[in-house]
């Protein structure tokens, strides 16, 4: 196994962000405008909204991102919009090392995923 610091050789933690480069960044961006997929911040805040507890929405995603199912799913609309992820195929520890990173992408001044207009749209006060 490599190790990007000596930090997560001593500790065994996986690097959330590179798993993320590594697999999902091909369709998933960080920050609108989206890809070919939900981008990552807005889908951070649909977690927090949802999730009290880091514990509850990272074992939710990393459970999602093995076995995606609509009815599990934090953003029905968006597979409405993008179709269905592909499960991923990575080690358990991998998933929830991205569900951990994604989880900490959430931008509190961002409101909660509904855009700079707040649901109000970009040119109304």
């Amino acid at each position: 196994m490599l190790f990007n610091s000596a930090a997560q050789a001593a500790t065994g933690s996986e690097d959330g962000k590179a798993i993320f480069d590594k697999n999902c960044s091909v369709c998933h961006s960080i920050m609108p405008p989206p890809k070919t997929a939900p981008p990552i911040t807005p889908l951070a805040s649909r977690y927090h909204q949802r999730f009290t507890t880091k514990k509850d929405g990272v074992n939710h995603l990393a459970a999602y991102l093995k076995a995606p199912e609509k009815n599990k799913a934090i953003e029905p609309q968006a597979i409405t919009r993008f179709g269905m992820m592909p499960a991923l195929n990575l080690p358990d520890s991998e998933l929830r090392a991205v569900a951990e990173w994604v989880w900490d992408q959430y931008n509190p001044n961002m409101g909660m995923g509904r855009g700079m207009g707040m649901g109000r749209g970009m040119n109304q006060q």
